[in-house]
């Protein structure tokens, strides 16, 4: 489970760079007075504020659903077992057929 949160959180510090760099843009071009860039800066400033809250929101559904998950195969693992054996086998009939 730490791992998955590992990996949770290298990725949520990766999409926070990428922000923080679209917002950094924003800010240098604040002085420049075209209007194409006034247009174009406006609309990466509020495209930005919905990725960032849909980003949050997707987030938590994920870590939700992971949570559940995790709990499910330590309750009962076994089923978890032949799950995975079952689609393990439905797959290599998929893929050895012609």
């Amino acid at each position: 489970m730490t791992s998955t949160q590992d990996n949770t959180q290298k990725m949520s510090e990766e999409m926070q760079h990428i922000i923080d760099h679209a917002r950094a843009l924003v800010d240098a071009t604040s002085g420049e007075l075209d209007d194409r860039i006034k247009s174009a800066r406006d609309a990466l400033k509020e495209r930005l504020d919905s990725t960032k809250s849909g980003y949050c929101d997707l987030e938590k559904q994920f870590l939700g659903k992971v949570m559940v998950a995790d709990e499910f195969i330590h309750v009962k693992p076994y089923y978890a077992i032949g799950g995975t054996f079952i689609g393990g086998l439905l797959l290599g009939w998929f893929m050895s057929r012609k």
